[in-house]
This record gives C-alpha cells, structure tokens and sequence, in this order.
C-alpha cells in the first residue's frame, strides 16, 4: 500500500537514530490556516497558497495554467454528462497519474537553489518535518515529492468519501453516505458546481476544494478538533513545559493511550478508567512531569466523545490531578498513532526528544506495543514512530520517540 514510504523508511531506519532530527527543526512553527483540516493533510499545497512569492510563480506558470484549465474543464464536462455516475465525477475530480506526474516535473523545472521554490523548501517543507521521509532527497527532488504526496492525500479522500471506497478501517472510518441512494449523485455534483469557484485559481485548487468539502459534508473534520490546541485544550500544559526542568525527571511524559467504549453515549469506558489511575499511580512517584492523555472520537462509529478529552476530565475530576500537568493528544484513531502522535507533540512541545517517555496501558496492549505493533507501523505509516526501552512492568514501558512521526500520512486524513 506504501511500498515507497516504506523503502524510503527502511533506508531512513538503517543510518538514523532515533531521536534525530533530520531536516525537522525544533523551533519551526507550521503555517496554519483557519482551516486546520487542511494544512495538516496539505502542508505543500497551503504553503503554494500562503508564500505570496510562490504563489505568483505559479500563477504565471503557462503550463500549470493549462493544467488548471484542462481540470476545469473535465469538471465542468462531468457536471454536464456523468449524470448518476460516480466513477464518472471521481475520474475528472481525482489527479490522474498523468497530472501528477506533469505537474511533478512542472516544478522541478520551476524550482531553483535561490528562487521562491527553493527559500520554500529550505524555510518551509523541510524543516517543517511533514515530509522528513524525503529530506535526505536533493532539494527539487524532495519538492516533488510533496507534491505527489499531497496530490494522493487528495484522491485518496475523494475515493473514500465521494466515491465510497474502503478506508484503511471499514468499521470506523467508512463514507456516511450511501452512495447508491438516486439522491447521492447530486450531492456529487453540487460539489463539483463548487470547486469551480473562480477563486480557485491554483492548479491544485479545485480537487483539493472538492476533498475538504467532502470531509466536511461526512462529518469527517476530526483533524481539527481542538485545533490550535496551543491555544486551548493545552495552553496550560504548554506553559508548564516552559518552565520545566525535565533534568530531574527519569521521563517526558507519561502517555495513556485510550480505549474507545463500543456502546453509545459513554463518554469514557471502564479499560479507559483504569489506563488513567495506572497512569497516575507513575505520576505520583515522580517519574514525569507531564501526563499525555491519546484518542480520538474513534470508538463507536461516528462518536461525539473524545477519549482524550474524557480521559483528561477523568485525570482532573476524579484523581485530582492539575490541568497544567496534562497534555491532550486528541486525534489519534489507532494504537500506532498513539506512539506516533505523541512523538509529534513531544518535539513540537519543546520536550526532549531524546529522553524516553512511558507509555502505561492494561497488560495486553502494552506487550502489543513492545511486541507485535512496530511491524505493524511499518505496513501502516511507512516507518516505526518509536524504538522500545525498558520494560518497568507489565503495564509500564519505556519508549523512545523518532522524529520521522513528524510525516504526514497521505491515507488518514482525519488524524494525517
């Protein structure tokens, strides 16, 4: 499913520690849109949008205008004769192998050392880290592919929650529509109508426009729950760690990964309870200052309860422990996020990348994240976001975070 992210990986794997940088700095601050589902799935793309110098280049650009050109006219040709097609509107929405690739080599012929392209790549793309896997790449070569990855974020959200394709878990991430129903291929077509906003002046703009739409219109805008959470949710948290002297601690944080209760309407389940007094049980022994609640609204289908969001009440309400100690990490959807997730906060928090944290769950899922998940990560993200340590007890382990976590992941765009 990933066959290049992973050879790219395992490469990255063999000659970088973990804890490495790379290409990511510590002191970068992601450019941030309003719209936060967007950015986080789209860094490059927003990027194109946000650089006003590069922007123009693009604008200018005759061949990426005829690409803009050509794309608009396929929707406007799928609007008027796809009728109840699906595959038909997809086909035109989508980027074909042919697009991406021609854009690919468009901006590699753009790009230069010293040109807008270039100062976008060296300030922006690579030491944000959102596409670490390729920052040992030569610098035009690591544009391109941002792009692609990118362009396949794009398809990847059209062919689940436009066209109804199996996400990567069926059961929870599934299209809220059925795309049989004869009232399904207008809501298809009005957002099509849409993304020909004369607005939408950029190459990307338009299919881009149609992914976000779609995830919006499924009720699939998890990516920005809580968002920016330096802001709100860990504002608190964040202030804390400024002034922290994480020397007289053995650990980071302590990460709590959720469980999801499968009955509606519970906002917290009982495996969710317990994680939190194992959890704090290690914090009052002084191990770490800082406690990070994981999960997302994942568990059951379409819940409007976030695991990290009822831990953290859990950690407050019930065991008393201070809101400025607790760190929310509220999009994970999957124990391999979880890790991934966590190194991400870890080295965008200013916390030390190269101390170890301590994740403690129940007994079986702590032996799952020693013992069978980092195969896993590999198959699923392309690398493995975390290297194991000791094992303190059955429920207690040391991990180690890699900041190759800092990648987004094309195919997940609720927690990208």
């Amino acid at each position: 499913m990933k066959i290049k992210l992973i050879i790219f990986a395992l490469l990255s794997f063999t000659t970088i520690s973990f804890g490495q940088q790379v290409g990511a700095k510590k002191d970068y601050v992601l450019i941030a849109t309003h719209n936060s589902v967007q950015y986080k799935n789209f860094y490059l793309l927003t990027l194109f949008q946000k650089e006003p110098q590069v922007k123009n280049l693009l604008l200018k650009d005759d061949i990426l205008s005829k690409i803009l050109q050509a794309k608009k006219e396929n929707i406007t040709d799928a609007v008027k004769n796809c009728n109840k097609d699906i595959g038909c509107f997809t086909k035109a929405l989508k980027f074909s192998d042919s697009e991406i690739e021609q854009v690919g080599n468009r901006l590699a012929t753009l790009y230069t050392k010293d040109n807008s392209l270039g100062l976008l790549i060296k300030n922006h793309v690579i030491p944000s880290g959102c596409y670490n896997l390729y920052a040992d790449l030569n610098a035009s070569e690591s544009l391109r592919k941002a792009w692609e990855q990118d362009a396949k974020a794009i398809n990847h959200i059209i062919s689940v929650y436009v066209e109804g394709q199996k996400p990567n878990y069926a059961a929870i991430d599934s299209i809220s529509f059925n795309v049989k129903d004869k009232s399904y291929p207008e809501i298809v077509a009005t957002n099509a109508i849409l993304s020909l906003n004369s607005s939408n002046n950029l190459f990307f703009e338009p299919s881009m426009q149609v992914a976000l739409v779609a995830l919006e219109i499924n009720e699939r805008n998890d990516a920005a729950d809580y968002e920016p959470m330096i802001s709100t949710v860990n504002k608190a948290a964040l202030l804390s760690i400024k002034k922290t002297n994480f020397a007289n601690y053995k650990y980071s944080t302590i990460l709590v990964p959720g469980e999801g209760p499968e009955e509606n309407g519970v906002e917290l389940s009982a495996g969710g309870m317990l994680r939190c007094r194992l959890a704090a049980e290690q914090f009052h022994k002084g191990l770490a200052p800082f406690i990070m609640v994981s999960g997302g609204r994942v568990h059951p289908y379409k819940t409007k309860y976030s695991e990290a969001y009822e831990m953290k009440k859990f950690f407050m309400n019930t065991l008393q422990i201070p809101e400025s100690v607790i760190i929310m990490e509220p999009h994970a959807r999957h124990t391999t996020t979880n890790l991934r997730n966590a190194a991400r906060l870890i080295f965008r928090y200013g916390m030390p990348i190269n101390k170890p944290g301590l994740v403690v769950t129940v007994k079986s899922q702590s032996f799952y994240i020693s013992e069978i998940m980092h195969l896993r990560c590999i198959k699923e993200l392309g690398y493995d976001p975390y290297k194991n340590g000791n094992r303190l007890s059955d429920t207690a382990l040391e991990f180690y975070p890699n900041v190759n976590s800092l990648q987004i992941d094309f195919d997940e765009p609720m927690d990208p």
